[in-house]
């Protein structure tokens, strides 16, 4: 049994010293999805082309804040589909809502984002890269069809930041959201 491990350590030592090939150093990986960029970036002057005024955004209806930076990365809290009047789109897509007027929903909830956004940087065109992006659905427990509901708020991003709002993204059911608003949707944002 000892000149097997003796054998085997020997083996190892040898494999451990032996010819080396050398590795050429790593190129640092390129992000691919940031560089098909328009260098005319401007989503403010987008927003105008689609004749979009921001609102002021809505303050927090409890203890926190709309959007918290951290770094070069601005967290923003859940904002539901508030319209001009000051009322918010209600009711379970796939009972109340159909799928079209839950995308609806969401990409007026998207403008309410855009709206802090702008408040927390000044000018939108501070804005890298949209993140993560998490869509929540106020369902009919057998809706299934989440992410058609979301993608309001995601074609949205898109048309104002072009490649940049393209999003990692989760879209979710859930039984229930505050006073019954139809989605709430929270994103996570890259700045200068």
């Amino acid at each position: 049994m000892k000149n097997i491990f003796q054998g085997l350590l020997l083996s190892l030592v040898l494999v451990s010293c032996g010819p080396t090939s050398e590795k050429a150093p790593e190129k640092p990986q390129k992000d691919t999805q940031t560089q098909e960029t328009d260098p005319n970036y401007d989503p403010e002057a987008k927003l105008a082309e689609m004749g979009v005024t921001l609102n002021t955004p809505s303050a927090p209806v409890a203890n926190y804040v709309n959007a918290v930076r951290t770094g070069n990365l601005i967290f923003l809290a859940g904002k539901g589909p508030k319209m001009d009047d000051g009322e918010y789109i209600t009711g379970k897509v796939g009972a109340d809502l159909s799928i079209e007027e839950g995308y609806e929903a969401a990409r007026i909830t998207a403008l309410n984002q855009l709206a802090v956004l702008k408040a927390e940087l000044g000018n939108l065109n501070k804005v890298k890269r949209v993140v993560k992006v998490l869509g929540m659905v106020n369902a009919a427990p057998d809706f299934v069809d989440h992410p058609k509901v979301i993608n309001g708020f995601s074609d949205l991003m898109v048309e104002v930041f072009g490649a940049r709002g393209k999003h990692a993204r989760a879209a979710v059911g859930m039984g229930s959201l505050p006073t019954n608003i139809a989605v709430e949707i929270e994103m996570i944002v890259e700045v200068e």
